[in-house]
C-alpha cells in the first residue's frame, strides 16, 4: 500500500485517502468488511460491531502510528487495520505567538 490510494467501504459511504502506511500489505477494513478500490459499496451491511461510523476530514491512526489515513467521505462503519481499530488522531497544537 502507498500513500495517495484511495479506498471505499464495501458496505457503506465511506472513504479514505492513505496519508502513510508500513511497508508491505495492509488490510484495511469498514464496517467489518475490506475495502475495496473502485465502486465502492455494493449493498452489503455494517456489522454492528464496526459501526462508530468516521468523520470527514479526520486523521485515523493505527496503535503504533505506521498507518494513517484521512477520511475524505463519511460513512457509518468505522476504520480497521487486521483486528485492531483505528483512532482518530490527536490535533497538534499550535506554538503560541506573541
Amino acid at each position: 500500500m502507498s500513500a495517495g490510494k484511495r479506498l471505499k467501504s464495501a458496505v457503506c459511504t465511506t472513504e479514505i485517502m492513505v496519508i502513510s502506511a508500513p511497508d508491505g500489505d495492509v488490510e484495511l477494513s469498514c464496517g467489518g468488511a475490506p475495502m475495496v478500490e473502485g465502486a465502492g459499496a455494493n449493498g452489503g451491511a455494517v456489522d454492528p460491531g464496526h459501526a462508530d461510523g468516521t468523520a470527514i476530514g479526520k486523521r485515523y491512526v493505527n496503535g503504533d502510528g505506521s498507518l494513517e489515513v484521512l477520511c475524505v467521505k463519511a460513512g457509518d462503519g468505522s476504520l480497521s487495520s487486521g483486528d485492531a481499530a483505528l483512532t482518530v488522531k490527536d490535533a497538534k497544537k499550535l506554538p503560541k505567538t506573541d
